[in-house]
């Protein structure tokens, strides 16, 4: 039996274990939506698994799914101390998005490319003006670490001759408490997912300053401490596993035969390839102690891979009977939640493969072909339910043991207008036991008080 297989059964018997005593609180569920991943996932072929990242401890007996879990009761809900509900019309300030840091939310708009808002109380609190035209994706501030909030602007000095602006990104640095900026850095092009740019141990990874270069930037200065570079031909996808960075590389084909992951120092950019993998696989997100990778389905078209590789390169393989078109696939603690467009959710384990259950959402689904979708799910790990958001407004909470419904809720973005999304979906986030949902820019914030 290999190290890696004894890892696992491990983790499958301290699973089965009443740890009840010992259960760590469930925020440190650390989830990342990786928007690329799932972008891929919800077309018709369905080539890939969007996964978001993963924090489970099998020792602290998080989200394991055996009897323990199944006996506990759901905590009641606890408001944040200061918080009351409040519900704002945050216009050209809140349509890109938002990020929810403590009792911090940064969003970006129209008009302001990052905005502070205190979580509590919907006051805003600072702004930073948009460049030019601004921006209309979903790039809102992505990531905040020791006082500075990361963001995106359209370049400021690049112009063609005639005048007229010819696109361009910059990486901005914003000081959390005051909003002032501290430094930018032009990106290689206008993609602002979660490729790049990530936070590393001691750094920023940033696409820059050109295609196929990684460049590890000082997160004080913004100047470049190492680069790394690879092949024309070879297109590199990118995740970070406890502050260390993964690159998995494959040929710029459409059916390549092998992805080989490599290890970055974060320290000195100095590459390690960790293993080679068949056919072709993308990052979809990371586990505690592994990076999870999706691949296409098998010849039936009935199963979906994943791959989950440890720092050292030792992977195991978990076929996931997914099939059709998917609106929404995540990880959630040890278990993989999918959403289809007939608003049929389905619970998997990610240690096994099967089927946990299979429930109606319990919000509307839109229609497939339209231009948005539902919201990302939010989970309390602490609470055991899984959230999930319409734009229509409806709010449905899951038990994360049966699928069982246990909340539903609706919230009015309408009012008398629609409000402004640009065809992006909601967007559903967590402070503490509260939920904060968006939809355009208008943001609402409440508490789900969950019976039964």
């Amino acid at each position: 039996m290999t190290t890696e297989q004894v890892e696992e059964r491990v983790r499958e018997t301290l699973r089965a274990v009443d740890l009840d005593r010992v259960r760590a609180p469930g925020d440190l569920v650390d989830r990342v939506v990786r928007r690329r991943g799932r972008r891929r996932f919800a077309q018709a072929a369905g080539s890939t698994v969007a996964v978001a990242a993963i924090t489970a401890g099998a020792v602290l007996g998080l989200g394991g799914g055996g009897a323990a879990d199944q006996d506990r009761p759901a905590r009641p809900a606890a408001s944040p101390q200061g918080w009351k509900p409040w519900n704002i019309t945050a216009k050209g300030t809140a349509e890109r998005g938002c990020l929810v840091d403590g009792a911090a939310l940064y969003c970006a708009g129209s008009r302001y490319d990052a905005a502070k808002f205190d979580a509590r109380t919907g006051e805003r609190q600072w702004t930073v003006k948009v460049v030019r035209e601004g921006g209309y994706g979903n790039d809102h501030p992505f990531a905040v670490r020791d006082g500075v909030v990361y963001a995106y602007q359209n370049h400021t000095a690049r112009n063609q001759p005639n005048g007229d602006y010819a696109g361009g990104t910059d990486l901005v640095a914003v000081k959390a408490g005051t909003g002032k900026v501290l430094w930018k850095v032009e990106l290689a092009n206008d993609n602002r997912d979660a490729q790049s740019a990530l936070l590393i141990d001691g750094a920023v990874l940033a696409n820059t300053p050109k295609d196929r270069t990684m460049s590890a930037l000082d997160p004080r200065t913004g100047r470049t401490k190492w680069r790394h570079t690879w092949k024309k031909g070879i297109w590199c996808e990118r995740a970070v596993l406890s502050g260390v960075p993964y690159l998995a590389c494959r040929r710029e084909i459409k059916h390549p035969q092998t992805t080989d992951v490599f290890r970055l120092d974060p320290a000195t950019g100095k590459a390690e390839q960790i293993t080679r993998l068949l056919g072709g696989q993308s990052f979809m997100g990371t586990t505690k102690d592994r990076l999870v990778l999706g691949a296409e389905r098998d010849a039936a078209g009935k199963k979906v891979r994943l791959t989950l590789v440890s720092g050292s390169g030792q992977g195991v393989e978990r076929w996931l009977p997914l099939q059709g078109a998917q609106a929404h696939v995540d990880v959630i603690g040890d278990r993989v939640i999918s959403v289809n467009w007939r608003g049929e959710a389905r619970a998997y384990s990610l240690r096994t493969g099967k089927v946990l259950w299979t429930r109606p959402v319990g919000v509307p689904m839109p229609d497939e072909e339209s231009m948005t979708g539902i919201a990302s799910p939010v989970v309390s790990e602490k609470r055991g339910v899984v959230f999930f958001l319409s734009p229509t407004g409806d709010l449905s909470g899951l038990d994360l043991r049966t699928g069982r419904q246990v909340w539903r809720h609706h919230v009015d973005f309408f009012g008398k207008g629609k409000p402004l999304n640009f065809g992006m979906p909601p967007q559903l986030l967590p402070y503490d036991d509260v939920l904060i949902a968006r939809n355009g820019n208008k943001m609402i914030s409440l508490l789900p008080r969950i019976t039964g």
